[in-house]
């Protein structure tokens, strides 16, 4: 499976996922904002529920994928530093040990956890500053 370029944006993702699309004649993007998570209505503050929860475009063959940063969340946005890399693989066993390599002397955002469009979704950055974002499908 490829890695993706996953860019994180401060509530403007929409309108940069609409400058890519023109900007490299892509088909729409389908966009998934955080108001449309399942089970979560009444825990999303009303700002964040039209920000984009995720969204992907292919250019060319490679898939880029979006999001807005959530509001109040521990890792405040920094532009500049809102790229991360994502592993989307059926390779359960790749998933899970990328993470606990990629932890080593690391930060854990998010530790690897089941949710409503994964079985194993976690985020960590390494060592070296990368942020990654690792997802069975």
């Amino acid at each position: 499976m490829p890695l993706n370029p996953y860019f994180m944006f401060n509530g403007n993702a929409l309108e940069a996922i609409r400058f890519y699309e023109q900007a490299f004649q892509t088909e729409p993007a389908v966009v998934s904002t955080y108001g449309e998570m399942p089970g979560k209505e009444n825990k999303i503050p009303e700002e964040a529920k039209s920000l984009v929860l995720h969204a992907k475009i292919e250019v060319d063959g490679t898939i880029l994928m979006f999001s807005d940063h959530f509001p109040g969340s521990s890792e405040s946005f920094q532009a500049g530093n809102n790229i991360t890399i994502a592993l989307v693989s059926p390779n359960v066993e790749l998933i899970q040990h990328a993470f606990q390599t990629l932890q080593e002397n690391g930060k854990v955002e998010l530790e690897l956890q089941e949710t409503f469009w994964s079985k194993h979704y976690g985020k960590v950055t390494d060592k070296f500053g990368v942020h990654w974002q690792l997802s069975s499908e």
